[in-house]
């Protein structure tokens, strides 16, 4: 884990698009929709299978599609 968030290793462009979106802690994506992430530059499907296997670690998920 890098020391300035709590998100799983993801690959560099991920980790550059969760921090530019102003994300640095994982309970944060408990009230994004996965949907939203997609749109982000860097985010792919590695990075949101990591972020949804990290979520589900604790017990939460992704806010729901509405």
């Amino acid at each position: 884990m890098n020391p300035e968030n709590d998100f799983p290793k993801l690959a560099q462009p991920a980790q550059r698009a969760l921090a530019g979106a102003g994300y640095s802690h994982l309970e944060q994506l408990t009230h994004v929709r996965e949907s939203e992430l997609k749109q982000l530059h860097g985010i792919g499907p590695n990075a949101l299978k990591q972020l949804r296997a990290a979520l589900e670690a604790k017990g939460w998920s992704f806010a729901p599609e509405n």
